[in-house]
């Protein structure tokens, strides 16, 4: 519970942008109905099944073979989401090259980690339930528990990562309390 008289973000680093509110209830609705109609996988890291199932669309990113991979097409029912996305960061929707779908059951994490190299902006949006989002420095001298921000990532709410935020820090993400749905996209950097 909130015990202060004003709402008190977290200061975010440079290229880190959150925007509560960003999809309508509806829209929510319509993408959970949306989701739910695929068949998620058991994630796949290296040798390891992580507990999250996903399913990908466009470019993907091969952990074994360390390069990017072609996928299917995005399906046409999430590109009004895509365009949605567009006019929010200012960039053509073609720019988008990945999206990724993430059902995350309860007690599920995402470890610490950066994306991909080849990846340059990268969007997600939480759907069903809030996540609570940590960001630290990449640099291990950096890694103190003063230098971790905690941020509320709130249901159909939108971040999206670049430039200092991508490149010097990591994220995480703490256990869930429900079932949650991220949907993550991402841009490649250019000549890709």
């Amino acid at each position: 519970m909130n015990t202060t008289l004003f709402d008190i973000s977290p200061v975010l680093p440079p290229g880190f942008h959150y925007q509560k509110d960003f999809l309508t209830k509806e829209e929510e609705s319509f993408l959970i109905n949306s989701i739910q109609q695929y068949d998620l996988q058991s994630m796949k890291f290296h040798q390891y099944v992580a507990k999250r199932n996903v399913l990908s669309f466009g470019k993907g990113w091969s952990f074994t073979e360390q390069r990017l991979v072609e996928g299917k097409g995005i399906p046409s029912e999430f590109h009004f989401l895509i365009d949605k996305i567009a006019a929010q960061l200012k960039i053509r929707k073609e720019q988008i090259a990945q999206f990724l779908i993430t059902e995350y059951p309860i007690g599920a994490v995402i470890n610490w980690h950066r994306d991909a190299p080849p990846f340059d902006i990268i969007i997600g949006i939480s759907l069903m339930a809030d996540c609570n989002f940590k960001l630290r420095p990449h640099e291990k001298q950096k890694q103190t528990r003063s230098a971790t921000i905690n941020l509320e990532v709130q249901r159909r709410s939108i971040y999206y990562i670049k430039d200092e935020a991508k490149a010097e820090w990591q994220h995480c993400t703490a256990p869930t309390n429900h079932v949650r749905y991220s949907l993550t996209f991402r841009t490649l950097k250019n000549n890709l």
